[in-house]
Formats: C-alpha cells, sequence, structure tokens
C-alpha cells in the first residue's frame, strides 16, 4: 500500500486528492491545522480514512514529526496561502506560508526519507509578465505580486533540491482551476453563485472589478488527476497543467447569467477597488509537456465548468 502525505488536505485540491488516492487504496495523512473540526470540511466522509496529524504550516517540528511519523511514499505539498489579492496585504506571511515553509518541507524530506516522492503546487502567477503566450515549463519567472513571488521560491528551491540531491521532486504549475468547492473569494465562485442567488431572489446586484481580465481556468478535478500522474512518471520533471485557453471574467458572467436566464447588464456593477495593484499580463498555459509524458488532459471545457459551477451553486442555495 502506497502512503501519501498531504499538506493543505482540506482545502480544494486537496479534498479531491483525498479521494482520487483513496479510490487507488493509498494510505492518506494529512496536515491540518490544531483544533480543524473535519467534520465542517469536504472531508468529512472520509476522516475514518485519514490519519491526520496537526500543526500550523511555518512550524518546522511539527512538519518534521509529521513525516518522520509517516514516512511516506509520495508527498503532495498544496498548503498555501491561495488568494493573489490578499497577497498584497499580507506579504510577509504568504512568502512564510508559499515559500519558506516549502523549503523547510524539502529539507525535511531529505534528512528523513529521502527516497520520497515530492510534488510541489507551483502556480501561473510565477511568470507575472510573461513575454511569450502561451507559457510552457522554460519560460522565464517574473512574478507581480507577493503570492507569485513566494511561489517562485518554492519552485526554484524544489528545481534545486531535484538537482542538487538527485531527489523525486516535481513542479506542478498549476493554472487557475475551480470547482463547486472553491471558497466564494475566488471570482468564478463568486460570480456563478451570485447568479444564483439573484434567481432565487436573495441578491440584487454583483459587484466585479475588471471584466476584461482573462485566466486560463480548468476545472480542479482535471488539475488533480495530473498532480497524481506527475508522480508516476519514471523521472521527475516540471508540468504545466492548464486548458492552453484564456477566457474573460466578461466570459463567465455571460454563461453563468444566461444558465439561470438573466441580463447579467441589469445586476452587474464595476466596482474601483476590487482592481489589483499590479495584474498579471496574458498567462495561458501550454500543457503540451503533460500531454505528451502524460497522457494528461482536460475532461471539462470551459462553458461546461461553469455551467456545473452554477448549477452546483443553485442547489446548494435552494437548500
Amino acid at each position: 500500500m502506497v502512503r501519501a502525505f498531504i499538506t493543505g488536505i482540506t482545502g480544494q485540491d486537496g479534498s479531491y486528492l483525498v479521494e482520487h488516492l483513496l479510490h487507488r487504496k493509498y494510505e492518506v495523512h494529512g496536515f491540518v491545522r490544531p483544533g480543524t473540526d473535519i467534520t465542517h470540511t469536504h472531508l468529512a466522509d472520509h476522516a475514518n480514512d485519514i490519519g491526520f496529524h496537526e500543526g500550523d504550516l511555518t512550524d518546522r517540528d511539527a512538519l518534521e514529526r509529521a513525516v518522520s511519523t509517516i514516512a511516506p511514499d509520495e508527498v503532495y505539498h498544496l498548503a498555501a496561502q491561495s488568494h493573489v489579492g490578499h497577497s498584497f496585504e499580507a506579504a510577509e506571511e504568504t512568502l512564510a506560508l508559499n515559500g519558506m515553509a516549502t523549503v523547510s518541507l524539502l529539507e525535511i524530506i531529505r534528512l528523513a526519507c529521502p527516497k520520497a516522492r515530492f510534488l510541489n503546487a507551483a502556480s501561473s502567477e510565477i511568470f507575472g509578465r510573461p513575454e511569450t503566450t502561451p507559457q510552457d515549463e522554460t519560460t522565464p519567472l517574473a512574478p507581480v505580486n507577493p503570492y507569485g513571488c513566494a511561489k517562485a521560491l518554492g519552485t526554484q528551491m524544489t528545481r534545486l533540491y531535484r538537482e542538487a540531491h538527485g531527489m523525486f521532486m516535481v513542479n506542478a504549475i498549476l493554472y487557475n482551476h475551480e470547482s463547486p468547492r472553491r471558497p466564494e473569494r475566488f471570482v468564478p465562485q463568486k460570480i456563478c453563485r451570485a447568479a444564483a442567488a439573484i434567481k432565487l431572489g436573495q441578491q440584487k446586484e454583483l459587484r466585479l472589478g475588471d471584466l476584461s481580465a482573462e485566466r486560463d481556468w480548468s476545472d480542479a478535478r482535471d488539475i488533480v488527476r495530473g498532480l497524481w500522474l506527475a508522480l508516476q512518471h519514471h523521472r521527475p520533471d516540471d508540468f504545466i497543467f492548464a486548458s492552453g485557453e484564456a477566457h474573460t471574467v466578461q466570459e463567465i458572467v455571460e454563461i453563468a447569467f444566461e444558465t439561470v436566464d438573466i441580463d447579467w447588464k441589469k445586476h452587474v456593477k464595476r466596482d474601483q477597488s476590487l482592481l489589483r495593484p499590479a495584474e498579471p499580463n496574458r498567462l495561458v498555459g501550454n500543457p503540451r509537456h503533460a500531454r505528451n509524458l502524460l497522457d494528461w488532459q482536460p475532461e471539462t471545457d470551459f462553458r461546461q465548468l461553469i455551467i456545473g459551477l452554477t448549477h452546483a451553486a443553485l442547489r446548494e442555495l435552494n437548500c
């Protein structure tokens, strides 16, 4: 039985990864904050199948105890301060959680279980303002926000440990990915839930920043499948997981409101306070490397994703 250790296990990606690994008969362990009530997470139905280890991500001793106790075969490092906009207000916290905690975990694995396979969940935000579109695994790092800077540190250190110590270290460079489990502070979920709430008479308007902002959005379940495939490959490498297509925030609005048969122009208001201080350029990923080496490709397209998010919101709000 393969033994896996997941940081960020209670999040969107972590919860889907748990289901994926349990289906494959893994022994699954997760790192959670002290006092976490598992019954109020997406892991509630699987709580008895998971070994939970408490600790703060910035507490090196707690991380070391967990890794030493578990002796994992595979480590999926998903935990992070995950909101890009918030990173401007909490730069030090973001760098500690998304950067230095990754370095600590790499060093712990090197000392305690050097044969373990390690996956770092990197981000398209490491590219910031790329000179080329789409981006691939060789695109230079040029982050434009604290979140991207912290993720760039983790990405570079993962590469360093792979090259300097000959360890099985993988960077999964993830572009935006969504699901019904995504918190509402993320734009696609915010939009889809608002459309559903307006349809049900629970909300009157939706306030958004830049409707022309573009991202490469995928379904989180497709991305999680890619994470597992990356650690099954015969050699460690970096992989971009993305749809390869750019879509605007306005497209999300149009599809979500169309799904509930409402004219979005009557309800969506522009709010300058929601604009970011520095907006990345066109971030679109080239998934060719993952497609060729891992036989990975998204199964859900953009339109299906947004319709699915909207229907899920309708079901939840209509309970």
